[in-house]
């Protein structure tokens, strides 16, 4: 089991125990700024590419971490991530340019890219679908604090998979902002967003 850090777990407090919001103080200081969250990364995308951190550098990033095989939570999630930035290529199209909505996988196995592209592209025309080997979706989850762990298999082989539902907004750099609300529906999304990624 993947234990997270202390300055994520104190990050995290301050995220739920903070009012958001452009007239508060937490617009001046992102909620999860300077969490050891994120890191340098080597995955697979949709298409069969290798894709690098250093491809998104210059854009904000929404990692979420999942898989295709999700009966529920997954799905409503990339659902309302999508939508939100839909909302704001409505309302705000030069933000919603320089943010790419990222999912990666925690069930390598079963989620090859072909797969990762059809689930992915029910969602937003531009969100990456990230997969790879065993190891590296393992390196990759430590560096952004996710646990995941297999269930048991059902008698036709299917299994679920137990892992954490965090949607990070980062930086262009690649350094933590906030916990993104995806929970609370795509327009919460969209407005923290708009709050964090200036």
């Amino acid at each position: 089991m993947t234990s997270f850090r202390p300055a994520f777990l104190a990050a995290l407090a301050l995220a739920a125990c903070s009012p958001s919001g452009p007239d508060t103080d937490t617009a001046k200081s992102p909620p999860l700024a300077g969490a050891r969250i994120g890191g340098p990364f080597t995955l697979v995308d949709q298409d069969g590419r290798q894709v690098t951190d250093r491809q998104f550098a210059g854009k904000y990033r929404i990692m979420y971490f999942g898989y295709t095989f999700c009966p529920d939570v997954c799905p409503t999630d990339m659902q309302t991530i999508g939508a939100a930035m839909k909302m704001l290529e409505g309302s705000d199209p030069a933000l919603a340019a320089r943010i790419v909505p990222v999912f990666v996988t925690v069930d390598p196995t079963r989620d090859t890219p072909a797969i990762v592209k059809q689930f992915v592209s029910a969602f937003h025309p531009r969100m990456v679908g990230l997969t790879g080997t065993p190891e590296a979706i393992e390196a990759v989850k430590k560096e952004f604090a996710i646990f995941s762990a297999k269930g048991d298999a059902s008698p036709g082989g299917g299994y679920l998979v137990n892992h954490s539902r965090q949607a990070y907004l980062m930086d262009p750099g690649g350094k933590p902002l906030a916990l993104l609300p995806q929970d609370k529906g795509p327009q919460a999304v969209a407005d923290d967003i708009k709050i964090w990624a200036r």
